[in-house]
């Protein structure tokens, strides 16, 4: 199942071309006294929603998806992670362009370990708005696995089993000498979307095309099974430092072709079998 959140806080099913309002599947969330349960409510009660959203399929109204504003299908996450220089031809780029190194030695995700982003996501339909215009801010894909239940030192072969769905993520960066955490933690520069796909739509995580062009050029094109980490190591190594919680996304590390982004520009995006998004640029 594909579901998606739009509008104005709006639950749909996606179809095709189509959205289903399916928002009534809400009520299958149970009502929480503070302090709320730590986690993502719709992600942590996912296969009720689901269960109900299919019940209401049949009645919900449709919109063109085209012309509904897409938000970030996981609203309240504990945390967004990221998987830093996971692909050795971006390491390789990295170290030849000194925009991006700035004079720094370039390691693998081995070196690295994973770094932490803001939990505050926008959706394709919300866009990235550019700060710090007078520097180099970068466009990264990356495969993002939304995790669904609680995990805690993960076993590599049943990590897996812990994700909920997966979802095209962009993990916007300003270059510069400053933290990961902070260069990339900035404001609408945590993109996830156009919707979750439920895990059982994705056979393998570690075999999928996906690519990014900005305007008509392509930037970055690749699969996930160039990945360092895999998706499976990506679980059980974060699982050991952090407890994971339902909602909390893991951005699987960018390719080779990264590259800037200026105001005006759209960044038209794709990942097998997830679908595409067009995310547009504008100046904060």
């Amino acid at each position: 199942m594909k579901l998606c959140r739009f509008n104005d806080d709006r639950l749909g099913i996606v179809e095709g071309g189509e959205v289903i309002d399916v928002t009534g599947a809400l009520d299958a969330i149970p009502a929480s006294r503070w302090p709320r349960p730590q986690g993502d409510a719709l992600i942590a009660n996912l296969d009720a929603v689901c269960e109900r959203a299919r019940d209401l399929a049949g009645s919900g109204a449709r919109f063109d998806a085209d012309g509904v504003l897409l938000r970030s299908p996981v609203a309240n996450p504990t945390k967004v992670i990221g998987a830093p220089v996971n692909y050795h031809a971006h390491m390789e780029e990295s170290i030849k362009d000194e925009g991006v190194s700035f004079g720094r030695d370039i390691k693998t995700i081995d070196e690295y370990g994973l770094f932490l982003k803001s939990p505050v996501l926008v959706g394709p339909g919300e866009g990235v708005a550019l700060h710090f215009t007078d520097r180099r801010n970068d466009h990264e894909i990356e495969l993002a696995m939304v995790i669904g239940k609680t995990a805690k030192n993960v076993a590599y072969e049943d990590a897996l089993d812990h994700v909920a769905g997966y979802a095209i993520g962009l993990d916007m960066t300003v270059r510069g000498t400053e933290e990961r955490s902070l260069r990339k933690a900035i404001d609408s520069y945590s993109v996830l979307g156009p919707w979750l796909v439920t895990a059982d739509e994705i056979a393998d995580p570690d075999k999928l095309d996906f690519a990014i062009h900005v305007g008509d050029e392509e930037r970055q094109n690749s699969n996930t099974d160039k990945l360092i980490f895999d998706c499976r190591k990506l679980i059980a190594y974060g699982s050991s430092f952090y407890t994971l919680f339902p909602g909390d996304v893991i951005m699987t590390g960018t390719p080779e072709g990264v590259g800037p982004v200026t105001p005006g520009d759209v960044m038209h995006c794709y990942c097998e079998g997830i679908g595409r998004m067009d995310v547009p640029v504008r100046a904060a």
